[in-house]
C-alpha cells in the first residue's frame, strides 16, 4: 500500500557499511568464532566491556528528579553551555551565543542547515567520520573533501585552498568541518604550521564572502600529548577573536564524559555575540527537535562546579589515553614485523591503514574473522575496541588479504 512513498534505491553510506559490518561481527561472535571487531567507534576494555567514566557515573547517580525530569529551555541550560565551552576555552566568561544538541552530530547536522541552501557543499578533510555524508545529505547539502593530513607530510595548503575559493565563489558563502585535533578516522592532528597556513587561507577568503569555521572536537580528551591539543585550541581562539570568519564548535559529552547515550551536545559560537544569531538557533532547536536532554546538561554543571571529579575524570582520560595509545603502539609493532606500513597515532579512537584497494582488503579481511571499516582513502580501525594482544592477529589476516 506504502510502497509508492517508499524509495526504490537509496544511497548506501559509510555509516550503513559500519552499521552492517558491526552487526555480523557480533553474530559470529555469539556464535563462539575468535572474532577481532575493529569496527567499533566507542571505547571498550580488554574484555570489550563499553568503558564508563566512573567520575561521571557517580554525579549521575547524585542527579535530584528536578535535573531529569522536566523539560530543558528550548535553546539548552545557559549554564550548560557555558561549562561545555570553557571545558576547551577556560577563559571564556561572556554571553552565550549556542545551543544544545543532540550530540556533537546534532551541532554539524544543524550547522548545514542553518549556514547553507539545498545544492550548496559543506568542506572538509578526507578521509571523515561516516555520517558526515549523511548528516550533510539530510539538509539537501553535500560534501566536498580535500585530503587530510597524512603522515609524515604536510597538509596539502594548494588543494584546500583551491577547493575552498571554487566553493565560496559558486555559493557566496562557505561552510568548513574540520575534525582536528584528534581527527576521526586518521588518529592524527594537523601540525602547528599546517593548522596555521590553513586558517590564514580562510581568513584570506573571508574578505570575498561569509566563511564559517566549525569545529568537530570529539575526541580531544583522548591523547597523551594534551600540549598539542592545547595548542590547537589557543590557535583557534585567535582566529575567532579576530573576527574575520564565524568560528563555531560542534561540542559533545558523548566521548568526553562516555554517555554516549544521553545525547549531550551542543552548537557554540564563543567568540560571537550577534544575539540574531542566538534567536534563529533558538528557532531552529524548536523546530528540529523542540528541547534536548536535561540529565547531561544538568550534571555538566555539576561537574564544571566540582573540582575533585574533574581531577578524577581527567586521571580517567590519561588512564585510558595510554591505553590507546599501547593498542596503538601494538598495532604499529605488529604491522612493521609483518613487513607492512606502520600507523601513527595523535589521539582519538581511530587510526588508518592505507592499502589499495580498501573494500576489497576489506573483504578479505572478514573472511578471517576480522573486521575494520572500507572507506575511499583506507580501512579504519578502531583501536578504541582492538585489544594490544589482537594486533599480531590483525597483522597477520591483514598479510593476507593483500
Amino acid at each position: 500500500m506504502l510502497e509508492h512513498l517508499i524509495p526504490s534505491r537509496r544511497d548506501i553510506s559509510a555509516a550503513d557499511v559500519i552499521f552492517a559490518l558491526n552487526a555480523e561481527a557480533q553474530r559470529r561472535q555469539a556464535a563462539g568464532e575468535n572474532v577481532i571487531n575493529a569496527t567499533l567507534g566507542t571505547l571498550t576494555d580488554d574484555l570489550g566491556e563499553i568503558v564508563v567514566h566512573e567520575s561521571v557515573m557517580e554525579l549521575w547517580r547524585e542527579l535530584g528528579p528536578l535535573e531529569i525530569a522536566p523539560y530543558a529551555p528550548i535553546s539548552g541550560d545557559p549554564a550548560y553551555l557555558r561549562a561545555l565551552i570553557q571545558r576547551h576555552w577556560p577563559k571564556l566568561d561572556g554571553p552565550v551565543v549556542g545551543c544544545a544538541t543532540p550530540g556533537g552530530s546534532g551541532a554539524l547536522a544543524l550547522s548545514a542547515r542553518l549556514f547553507l541552501e539545498p545544492g550548496m557543499a559543506v568542506l572538509t578533510g578526507a578521509p571523515h567520520w561516516g555520517p558526515y555524508d549523511r548528516l550533510a545529505g539530510e539538509s539537501g547539502t553535500r560534501l566536498v573533501t580535500a585530503s587530510f593530513k597524512i603522515a609524515g607530510q604536510p597538509l596539502d595548503l594548494e588543494a584546500w585552498e583551491r577547493t575552498a575559493r571554487e566553493l565560496l565563489e559558486h555559493q557566496g558563502r562557505l561552510l568548513v568541518w574540520l575534525n582536528d585535533p584528534c581527527q576521526n578516522p586518521t588518529g592524527l592532528s594537523l601540525s602547528r604550521a599546517d593548522r596555521q597556513g590553513l586558517l590564514e587561507c580562510l581568513s584570506r577568503l573571508a574578505d570575498r564572502g561569509s566563511v564559517i569555521l566549525l569545529l568537530d572536537l570529539a575526541y580531544a580528551d583522548y591523547t597523551t600529548d594534551p600540549g598539542h591539543v592545547r595548542e590547537a585550541l589557543d590557535q583557534f581562539a585567535a582566529v575567532g577573536e579576530a573576527g574575520k570568519l564565524l568560528v563555531a564548535a560542534a561540542l559533545s559529552v558523548s566521548k568526553a564524559l562516555t554517555l554516549y547515550g544521553a545525547r549531550g551536545g551542543a552548537l557554540v559560537f564563543p567568540w560571537s555575540q550577534d544575539p540574531t544569531l542566538n534567536s534563529v538557533l533558538g528557532i531552529a532547536c524548536r523546530g528540529i527537535w523542540s528541547s534536548t536532554p536535561r540529565p547531561p546538561q544538568a550534571l555538566l554543571v555539576r561537574l564544571a562546579r566540582d573540582g575533585k571529579r574533574q581531577e578524577q575524570l581527567n586521571a580517567e582520560h590519561r588512564h585510558w589515553s595510554q591505553v590507546i595509545e599501547a593498542r596503538a603502539q601494538a598495532l604499529d609493532g605488529a604491522l612493521r614485523a609483518k613487513g607492512l606500513p606502520g600507523v601513527s597515532w595523535q589521539g582519538g579512537f581511530f587510526v588508518t591503514l592505507r592499502p589499495e584497494s580498501p573494500t576489497a582488503v576489506a573483504e578479505r579481511l572478514r573472511t578471517q574473522g576480522v573486521f575494520a571499516v572500507p572507506m575511499r582513502e583506507g580501512l579504519r580501525v578502531g583501536i578504541c575496541g582492538l585489544r594490544a594482544s589482537d594486533a599480531p592477529r590483525f597483522a597477520e589476516a591483514l598479510g593476507n588479504a593483500l
